[in-house]
């Protein structure tokens, strides 16, 4: 889907119930418990149920959107809760966000497949830090497209680094019905 179409459907509130309604993804609120607060970057953030989460734990967060309308959205929602967000708006298919080198201490790509986006997303991890990755799966005798992948194609782009979670099927997020992959994946720690 193109942005303006995302644009469209958030500003028409066509995607309230999976993004505006929702809790935190499930996956980024199990892990996040976990790690100490620190610098997270939420690309293709949607209206920021992650990234409000995380806020309102003491991160310190960058949300990137292409859609303007859902970056609008999440700065209300930020608003509202006296939170402090840097919403970006930025197609990063034209590479309109720059990820910071060694920079973030968790990484969120939830829900969204831009393959090239993988490299600069785990360039960007600090050392020992954590990236999470979920992506739709096609599913059973569906043709491949460029925003899913096929079983096991997750797992491969992360060699050399810290599994810490990879499950692959039905989404455990009530936002979301189709298959997913997750992984949860520590960068290796420089020594």
């Amino acid at each position: 889907m193109e942005i303006r179409d995302w644009d469209k459907r958030y500003r028409l509130g066509e995607h309230a119930a999976s993004d505006l309604h929702a809790g935190p993804t499930p996956l980024v609120m199990n892990t996040a418990l976990g790690l100490r607060p620190g610098k997270a970057l939420d690309l293709a953030c949607g209206a920021g149920r992650s990234a409000i989460w995380l806020a309102d734990r003491g991160w310190e967060v960058t949300a990137v959107d292409g859609a303007p309308s859902a970056i609008e959205i999440l700065q209300a929602r930020t608003r509202e809760r006296s939170l402090k967000i840097e919403a970006v708006v930025a197609d990063l298919e034209k590479d309109e966000f720059e990820i910071k080198p060694s920079h973030w201490d968790l990484v969120l790509m939830c829900y969204y497949l831009q393959r090239n986006l993988f490299e600069p997303a785990k360039c960007g991890v600090v050392s020992g830090g954590v990236l999470i990755a979920i992506v739709h799966m096609n599913e059973p005798g569906e043709a491949d497209g460029p925003f899913r992948l096929r079983p096991g194609q997750l797992e491969k782009y992360f060699a050399g680094w810290e599994i810490l979670h990879l499950r692959e099927g039905k989404a455990d997020d009530p936002a979301h019905r189709r298959a997913v992959a997750e992984i949860v994946a520590r960068k290796p720690v420089s020594s």
